[in-house]
């Protein structure tokens, strides 16, 4: 894909520093490591590599590392790829369904400054509302499995968490001797979802509540006293939660795609940012209230950056889970039984198991097209000092 002509780390370069210094009252140790990763990402800063293809034997010149930071627009291709690989052998032959729980917006503000608190809260809610649902005969009556990727975002940069969760359309029979097929065409009933999900999360608040696990600063502090918080949870129950379900897409041969859609991404890629003049940064996105329509959104550069750093998560915070049958204690064991099942039922149309390759090599030779390979590791002082005598034979000659 072609490099985009603005991307993140061009505008932490031009504004960076007076952003830090304006907004020190609220930046943390965790948000600074984010930009200075970002803004020093395949420089010379970090260090390099020179790179010989296996086929021809040509040596290229010196690249520059990434950074490898998850929040990174530029380090989650590789990432993605190599995930995605691993995911293959663990696709099943029955088309996928995608279900979306989403938190409503008068929780924004709580979540963000409990962020691992509820965050986790909101996996655990999405996901046994889900097992809880299909395991219901009158709904499914079947073990589920499934993943779940979080994103903190929409496409204004605004917080806005939700769940997306993807998940093989059926599941194993409580006896497990059987593949119980969907009956509903949206796989599982999303009003019915709505409920259990905000009864289960509202649940867990109260949870944490009780435990003293929340924290209440700035505008959240009226919140503090139980029995504000109490009126506050009731006024959840005045409307419908969202959850959003697609029609089942096809099997293993546009899973992985699918997924790559979902999976390591960040709250902006490069690609959407068009314009970087006068301060301002204009991007595009899409405006979902108006059935997707592509607009133009312009910020200043500082708005620009509160915005992506509103997505910031906590340290060591797992953002892609597998609960269900694809739970790591339960996946090698079940996932055999499926396709067992799968291939002795006759009542399956399921197409045929994925013939996805590898994906290819990170580095592909100019010359030929074959496989580069590493043959020197370089630190930053010496692609300096790299530099400094590749300019002093040019000012000779």
């Amino acid at each position: 894909m072609k490099r985009p002509p603005i991307e993140v780390a061009d505008i932490i370069r031009a504004v960076g520093k007076r952003f830090i210094d304006k907004n020190r009252s609220w930046l943390n140790g965790l948000h600074l490591k984010v930009l200075s990763a970002i803004e020093r990402c395949r420089t010379a800063a970090l260090g390099g590599h020179r790179d010989r293809c296996l086929r021809c034997g040509y040596t290229a010149a010196i690249s520059y590392n990434s950074c490898r930071n998850r929040h990174c627009p530029k380090c989650q291709t590789n990432a993605r790829d190599k995930w995605l690989a691993a995911r293959d052998s663990e696709l099943l032959p029955v088309p996928y369904a995608h279900v979306v729980f989403t938190l409503p917006h008068q929780l924004a503000p709580l979540v963000f400054h409990n962020k691992k608190i509820l965050y986790g809260l909101l996996f655990r809610a999405s996901s046994a509302s889900l097992l809880e649902i299909a395991a219901d005969p009158k709904h499914l009556g079947a073990d589920i499995g499934f993943l779940s990727v979080l994103h903190t975002w929409g496409q204004n940069l605004l917080h806005h968490p939700h769940v997306h969760c993807v998940i093989p359309a059926g599941g194993l029979s409580p006896d497990h001797r059987h593949w119980v097929h969907p009956r509903y065409r949206f796989f599982l009933p999303v009003k019915v979802l709505s409920r259990v999900f905000r009864g289960k999360f509202v649940h867990g608040l109260k949870q944490a509540f009780r435990r003293g696990e929340l924290c209440f600063p700035g505008g959240l502090k009226p919140l503090a006293p139980e029995k504000a918080f109490r009126a506050f949870l009731r006024t959840l129950f005045r409307q419908d939660w969202v959850v959003y379900a697609k029609r089942p897409f096809g099997g293993p041969q546009h899973v992985l795609h699918y997924l790559a859609r979902y999976t390591h991404r960040v709250a902006i890629s490069n690609h959407r940012i068009v314009d970087f003049t006068d301060g301002k940064v204009t991007f595009l996105w899409k405006d979902y209230a108006h059935g997707g329509k592509r607009r133009l959104m312009t910020l200043t550069a500082e708005e620009f950056l509160r915005r992506f750093l509103l997505h910031t998560l906590p340290r060591g915070f797992i953002r892609v889970r597998f609960f269900g049958f694809l739970a790591s204690r339960r996946r090698a064991a079940a996932l055999p039984l499926c396709r067992q099942l799968l291939e002795a039922d006759p009542q399956s149309t399921s197409p045929p198991p994925s013939t996805a390759a590898c994906p290819p090599a990170l580095w592909v030779c100019t010359h030929c097209g074959g496989p580069m390979t590493v043959v020197e590791r370089l630190t930053s002082v010496q692609i300096r000092d790299e530099m400094q005598r590749q300019r002093a034979f040019v000012d000779t000659s």
